[in-house]
């Protein structure tokens, strides 16, 4: 059955956005890893095999999240699985997880390294559009939504804070939840007051932390104690990158920076790279297209058949596109440094998977549209109270 009118073109338009991303990322995968590659000694391609193999599994998996398994899926008890698989990994990585950088955030298995984290928020977010749209159907009432909020959202979401010091997974985490609320068209009041406890959490998290604290020479990173040699030479020579790149670039594959100037010039500061060898031009292209797939991804959860098929859709999307953001924003100095990959662009196969399996979720959201808007699915969730031979019983 062919999609209808109002889904097809939101539908083409983020496979599309998607796939090039893609191919984009693995050409500057290759570029920008090259010669890090050579310096260890591993073969000039190699960072880019390793993203086709990640992509080789991302995309089954994001095809089978579209076409086999249906979003209603997760509003049952697969959810709670999902949700138990998560926290397990988290708790994994808390006893056995690898350290890097400071930071105890992968998990290896066998022979398959992962960073749980990445999953963890898919977990979260479909949790979060379950207990929402329970509580509109009012199965749950406000005492009890409060509790299973604080045991499968709140718990969780501050472990992997705790644990691994992630303050930006735990902001995309909080985003989407955000998402959630504003698709579940929870009263702006308290969406707000939400975003407010947010913010202290984050300022306070930050401000007595001097690991984060100390993130804030971004504003002038020449000042960082070591005339920019110390923390703030990553972002210096992100600056640099973006200086040479000018309007058009210096050319795919000229780069000087990832000629070991630049740290993490393949993963976390791809988009500099971007930035050098392709210019404004290419770099603010990147930006158009997540922007589209913000429009594509809104579009679908707007035209959901139902108010859980919003939620997750919507949330998942902005989600998405906020972790784009946040990277971009780190890069060109607007943020303090996190740790988020581009999505779909930097190297890392945890990050690259999870992104699929997200547009697969949302994509199964459109597969099951029955051409009701916003007003029709609000129309089904009014009560219709009659009066009975009990009082106080009601019906829908």
């Amino acid at each position: 059955m062919a999609a209808p009118p109002d889904v097809a073109g939101p539908r083409m338009v983020l496979l599309l956005s998607v796939l090039a991303l893609t191919l984009l990322g693995l050409v500057m995968i290759y570029s920008a890893s090259s010669i890090s590659a050579i310096t260890e000694d591993i073969g000039q391609a190699s960072y880019l095999f390793d993203q086709i193999k990640f992509v080789a599994v991302g995309v089954p998996a994001a095809i089978v999240l579209w076409k086999f398994i249906p979003y209603r899926v997760w509003s049952g008890p697969a959810v709670w699985v999902i949700w138990g698989i998560a926290v397990v990994l988290l708790l994994m990585t808390a006893a056995m997880g690898l350290s890097e950088n400071g930071a105890q955030r992968w998990l290896r298995l066998g022979p398959i390294s992962l960073q749980p984290s990445e999953f963890v928020k898919i977990a979260i977010v479909l949790v979060a559009a379950r207990l929402f749209s329970e509580l509109r159907a009012n199965i749950l009432d406000m005492r009890g939504f409060i509790v299973q909020v604080i045991i499968f959202i709140v718990i969780p979401t501050g472990f992997l804070f705790g644990s691994q010091s992630d303050l930006g997974t735990t902001a995309i985490i909080a985003l989407g939840v955000i998402g959630v609320m504003w698709f579940g068209e929870v009263p702006i009041r308290t969406i707000l007051a939400v975003i407010g406890v947010m913010i202290l959490f984050a300022m306070a998290a930050t401000i007595f932390s001097t690991y984060r604290s100390n993130r804030f020479l971004y504003l002038d990173p020449w000042n960082d104690g070591e005339n920019g040699f110390g923390n703030g030479y990553q972002i210096i020579h992100s600056y640099y990158a973006f200086s040479e790149g000018g309007l058009f670039g210096v050319g795919l594959g000229n780069s000087h920076e990832k000629y070991l100037w630049l740290p993490e010039s393949e993963t976390d500061f791809i988009f500099a790279i971007i930035g050098e060898e392709l210019g404004f031009v290419g770099a603010f292209s990147i930006i158009l297209v997540f922007l589209a797939i913000l429009w594509a991804g809104v579009r679908l959860a707007r035209s959901a058949s139902d108010d859980f098929g919003a939620m997750v859709a919507g949330s998942l999307t902005i989600m998405l596109v906020f972790q784009a953001f946040l990277n971009i924003g780190c890069v060109i100095g607007v943020f303090p440094t996190t740790g988020k990959p581009l999505p779909f662009i930097s190297s890392g196969g945890s990050s690259l998977i999870a992104s699929y399996m997200m547009v697969g979720i949302i994509l199964s959201v459109s597969e099951d549209v029955r051409g009701r808007d916003v007003y029709e699915r609000r129309r089904d969730n009014l009560e219709i109270v009659r009066p009975t031979g009990n009082k106080g019983s009601r019906r829908r």
